[in-house]
């Protein structure tokens, strides 16, 4: 199993979903994908609707809130590939590996993979 770097859980952990989320937005829009299509692979993650998704924002949670809170989707096991240096499927179950889940599929959206590639399923 990989290990991110001593501190950067605790780095991820701290930093508000609010903070984030704008570079998320710019990212996808320069690459002609839109906000609409971010928040439905952000929702096929973690089940959060675009109501839930404001009201985290509004109240600035946490990064570790965040997937706190959420329910990850079932198929979330067929993400697989690197994203930041690091080995999906080989990260130890913690909040890296989900934050690095969330990447690999905003990633794949910002470079032009098909929606329904994006959202896994097992078929």
């Amino acid at each position: 199993m990989q290990k991110p770097p001593p501190g950067t859980e605790e780095r991820i952990a701290k930093m508000t979903f609010a903070s984030i989320y704008p570079h998320y937005i710019t990212k996808v829009e320069k690459k002609g994908r839109t906000k609409d299509e971010l928040d439905a692979v952000i929702e096929w993650l973690t089940g959060y609707d675009e109501a839930k998704l404001k009201s985290l924002i509004d109240d600035e949670v946490t990064i570790e809130a965040f997937f706190n809170e959420c329910s990850l989707n079932p198929n979330v096991h067929l993400i697989k590939g690197v994203i930041c240096g690091y080995r999906v499927e080989e990260l130890e179950d913690n909040l890296h590996k989900k934050c690095r889940y969330m990447d690999k599929l905003i990633d794949e959206l910002a470079k032009g993979k098909k929606m329904e590639k994006i959202l896994r399923t097992e078929d």
